[in-house]
């Protein structure tokens, strides 16, 4: 096929409006007045059965020799199989990567496909789904222990081994929870790589079974009548501010976390009709659950009524229950009720006020033979089941407000000690659960129905 068939600058000079376009051979053309005053440059080319276009750019910026010798590499690309389309978008992109990468540099950025580019990248996907609380400490947990090591790397270098040296760091320390909450990031980090193509394999996939098992830790918290009575006669006797000693009593009577507790305000309560509502945002869970989920209704025997009303001519220049000493305008710390137990003798390894929940939902359960299920609704856990569907039912409720009064009058016994006649005084027939959803009859007992 011929080539170079255009005459010269002189005859693109003289195209006019309406002209048809000027072809050069092969596969090169001009087309007058595409663009305004100027002329387009165009190649045709055929590549596996398909016929495709490319722009050369505008004439007189390239001009005729240009225009050829941006032709004759495109038609030697084609003989030997490459697309020429595919090269130019190949090297557009790698230059907008280039120029992606100084910016990056200039302003401290972690370099592109590096683990600490992949793992910022997967942090904010799950941000929408975790309580800004959760998102801050895996963040930090990734800054501190994880990118000094594996954030420069790129991701699809890294392997197995060298994942498990830096988790072994880890666990040098001592601290086996973070190793293993550790590798869990790692492998979610690696997991969303996989997924974007950027690797073909996980390598923190079996990972732990090479490092040191976790040892679940409990808070620490009395479970029998026996360690219990004395510990509530020692909180009586508390003799300091009266906020922190009404917080102390008040902690036995409502199973809550002690954050939910010192975070209480007085617009949550309703002491007349027996009930605090604690809204969704404080609970423990997702973000989706704090901002959609149902708030968390605890109910409130007499004894924290009566705690409730005492403190009210105390605190009432904060919204909150139980202020701080330094700042009306903030709750009390959250080391304040764990210090309060250390004034009055008793360790961490012995008492923690989270250690309340688990006070009460052994005793209530072993002792005064209240429902699990209902006792971990009253907890605000998850559970499965029939409860799944009763959680915010109101009559639903009216099980707990009776449990918990229960639980308050067994408190009152036990710390007068007169807790066994308690228990023989509200035995069920046959050993039966005195709470149980399955039957109404212990309700309507202590309800005086």
């Amino acid at each position: 096929m011929a080539r170079n068939l255009i005459g010269g600058d002189r005859t693109i000079r003289a195209l006019k409006p309406g002209d048809k376009r000027l072809t050069d051979g092969e596969g090169l053309y001009l087309l007058p007045f595409v663009n305004g005053g100027s002329h387009g440059w165009r190649f045709d080319y055929t590549l596996e059965a398909r016929r495709k276009t490319l722009s050369l750019g505008t004439y007189p910026a390239v001009g005729l020799k240009a225009a050829r010798e941006r032709a004759c590499e495109f038609r030697a690309l084609v003989a030997s199989g490459v697309d020429p389309s595919d090269q130019r978008k190949a090297a557009r992109y790698a230059a907008l990567h280039k120029q992606e990468e100084r910016r990056r540099v200039l302003n401290g950025e972690p370099a592109i496909g590096t683990f600490e580019d992949v793992a910022l990248r997967w942090h904010r996907t799950r941000t929408a789904d975790w309580s800004p609380g959760h998102a801050t400490k895996v963040l930090q947990r990734l800054k501190r222990d994880i990118f000094p090591f594996l954030g420069p790397s790129a991701v699809a270098e890294i392997d197995p081994p060298t994942v498990l040296k830096v988790l072994r760091r880890i666990e040098a320390r001592g601290v086996n929870e973070t190793t293993h909450r550790a590798l869990e990031n790692c492998f979610a980090v690696f997991g969303f790589a996989v997924a974007e193509g950027l690797v073909a394999g996980n390598p923190a996939s079996g990972l732990k079974r090479a490092l040191k098992p976790v040892i679940p830790r409990r808070y620490a918290a009395v479970t029998t009548p026996e360690e219990l009575a004395p510990l509530l006669r020692a909180m009586d006797g508390y003799k300091g501010t009266a906020v922190v000693r009404a917080a102390l009593q008040l902690l036995p009577l409502v199973t809550v976390r002690p954050g939910e507790l010192r975070f209480a305000t007085w617009d949550e309560f309703d002491l007349e009709g027996g009930w605090w509502r604690i809204p969704p945002a404080r609970m423990k869970g997702s973000r989706e659950r704090k901002l959609n989920g149902p708030p968390h209704w605890v109910p409130l025997p007499t004894q924290a009524r009566r705690v409730l009303d005492e403190l009210r001519p105390v605190a009432r220049a904060s919204r909150y229950v139980f202020p701080s000493e330094r700042s009306r305008e903030r709750p009390m710390s959250e080391n304040t009720i764990n210090m309060a137990f250390r004034t009055l003798g008793y360790p961490s390894e012995v008492v923690t006020g989270h250690g309340f929940r688990a006070t009460a939902r052994t005793i209530m359960d072993q002792v005064l033979h209240v429902d699990p299920l209902v006792l971990e609704v009253q907890l605000a856990h998850k559970v499965p089941g029939p409860l799944a569907d009763t959680y915010n039912r109101s009559d639903y409720r009216e099980f707990r407000a009776v449990a918990m009064q229960l639980w308050a009058d067994y408190l009152d016994a036990l710390r007068k000690g007169q807790d066994d006649e308690f228990v023989s005084r509200c035995r069920a027939p046959h050993g039966a659960r005195r709470i149980d959803i399955d039957n109404c009859e212990g309700l309507e007992r202590r309800a005086g129905r």
